[in-house]
């Protein structure tokens, strides 16, 4: 019986660990000039190492959802 339920609970940690490995990230953030300080509108912003990327808004603004996270971020 014992052997059972520490099997158990070692089963459950080890899913709740891949489970927490596999959650995705999100990356938000500004892109500004350097010249002028002014948001800078249509910049591609790349994850380095993956395809995963986008485009600045009006604002300079953007969002990545879904980054792995395996993916550093900085």
């Amino acid at each position: 019986m014992k052997r059972k339920l520490t099997l158990l609970l070692t089963c459950l940690l080890a899913s709740i660990s891949l489970t927490i490995a596999q959650t995705s990230k999100k990356v938000t953030g500004v892109v500004f000039s350097e010249e002028d300080n002014q948001p800078v509108i249509g910049a591609s912003v790349v994850i380095k190492g993956t395809s995963i990327g986008t485009t600045t808004d009006l604002d300079g603004k953007f969002v990545i959802s879904n980054v792995p996270s395996s993916s550093r971020t900085w």
